[in-house]
């Protein structure tokens, strides 16, 4: 079987069928509708000009579209599992498909899971029609538009108003591809009510050799007074490649901080979106892609101020060794109505062979004209006179490197805020430190 529109609109009318009527079976057909008319994107397509995704799209995949009996065992679970995952909910997607039979809830409490669907037809109808596929405002592609319109196993995490989670979300996307390549296509909503908190991390896993490609979208709604902390781990390997998208709205005065770090992957493509949609909202955003061998990372961030007195911070930084290419397009919009935004944003890499490369291009659009915005990028090789420095002391060039590399990568690491997490992600720097 070779992926293809036809292929897709064949599965696509199979699933409509039993949800034309239904709130997302408007929605589904509206996604497969633009991804018909948009296609695959290419390099033509303005923000997609360094990452070509129509390979992916050509070769033969298992493509799942609904729950299967679980094939994975437990074992297997165990040797996947975050650092802290006793004392954490766990929510588990099997193929892109939520697997509720797998997932732990310990804050039952402070935390709903269920269906998109069942949360669409039941109390929380309002928050589903207003911010379900609110990403697509921003993403015109097609890869975003499948995603929706394939979503009807998509799941619903609600964090209750005025609830601090005891224990962290973390959210495993596993992939099993020891019977063939295959396709996924993950999709969440979260919604974190009025003056709630919640520290969430997500991870990708493949099972196999065989090559996967993961088309993700979580799409988070984040309420007034509310505090959200989003980790995102990428290392799955090199027969992985994946487009994942983080889309955060803040439609109330509220905090947001996310880390994304990029350690392994065929072609990976990462869209993060910050949505500042009220006044006096702030929001951090660190990431760091550390690439080697012939992986391509492509990080695209967009922080969108709508509204005044909103503070925004984005730093990420790329080391880039091999054959390797990295790519950041970073924008920060200011609407004609936000004033008094401050926004900063800074893009650093470091090349660590001659042959690897990076294209960055940080971007301002202001359409006010009193705010405070500033953006730089940097591109060189490391420290040369720091290198001598420790070897004159008696350090090797290969631990030397190393020190000053995790050095670098210190300003990211330092802002994971959850230490069982930040410990595990230390130790998988370590070791691409080995080198």
């Amino acid at each position: 079987m070779i992926n293809s529109v036809e292929y897709f609109k064949e599965k696509f009318d199979l699933l409509q069928h039993a949800n034309k009527d239904s709130l997302l079976g408007s929605v589904h057909q509206q996604a497969f509708n633009a991804f018909r008319t948009m296609g695959i994107p290419s390099v033509k397509h303005e923000e997609w000009k360094y990452t070509r995704v129509g390979s992916l799209f050509n070769k033969e995949y298992n493509v799942v579209l609904e729950q299967k009996p679980n094939t994975i065992s437990e074992k297997e679970i165990n040797a996947v599992r975050l650092p802290g995952h006793e004392e954490a909910n766990e929510l588990f997607f099997i193929n892109g498909i939520f697997s509720f039979g797998l997932s732990k809830i310990l804050s039952s409490k402070q935390l709903v899971v269920i269906s998109l669907k069942e949360a669409a037809a039941g109390e929380y109808n309002d928050v589903v029609s207003k911010n379900f596929n609110h990403s697509s405002n921003y993403l015109k592609d097609g890869v975003n538009a499948l995603n929706a319109a394939f979503a009807q196993e998509a799941v619903f995490i609600h964090i209750k108003k005025g609830q601090i989670t005891e224990h962290p979300v973390y959210i495993y996307n596993i992939t099993d591809t020891r019977s063939g390549n295959t396709f996924s296509q993950p999709r969440s909503l979260i919604h974190v009510a009025e003056n709630a908190q919640v520290q969430m991390v997500e991870t990708y896993i493949a099972l196999g050799h065989s090559q996967d490609f993961t088309s993700q979208v979580t799409e988070i709604i984040v309420e007034k007074d509310a505090h959200v902390e989003y980790y995102k781990i990428q290392h799955e390997g090199r027969d992985s490649s994946m487009v994942s998208t983080t889309h955060l709205r803040q439609v109330g005065k509220s905090y947001t901080h996310t880390v994304t770090v990029s350690l392994d992957g065929d072609i990976v493509r990462n869209n993060l979106n910050v949505v500042l949609d009220a006044e006096h909202c702030e929001a951090h955003l660190y990431g760091l892609y550390f690439q080697k061998g012939s992986s391509h990372i492509d990080n695209h961030t967009v922080v969108d101020n709508v509204k005044p007195n909103c503070f925004s911070n984005e730093l990420y930084k790329g080391i880039i060794d091999g054959d390797a290419t990295g790519v950041f397009n970073g924008k920060i919009f200011v609407q004609p109505h936000a004033q008094k935004t401050n926004a900063y944003q800074s893009n650093k890499n470091i090349l660590l062979s001659d042959s690897a490369t990076v294209n960055t291009k940080p971007q301002l659009e202001i359409f006010a004209d009193d705010v405070k915005c500033s953006h730089g990028c940097t591109i060189g090789r490391l420290d040369e006179e720091g290198l001598f420095y420790l070897q004159s002391r008696g350090i090797s060039e290969k631990t030397a490197m190393a020190l000053l590399l995790h050095a670098f990568s210190d300003d990211i690491l330092s802002n994971i805020k959850l230490p069982a997490i930040k410990n595990y992600v230390d130790e998988l720097i370590e070791k691409r430190l080995e080198m």
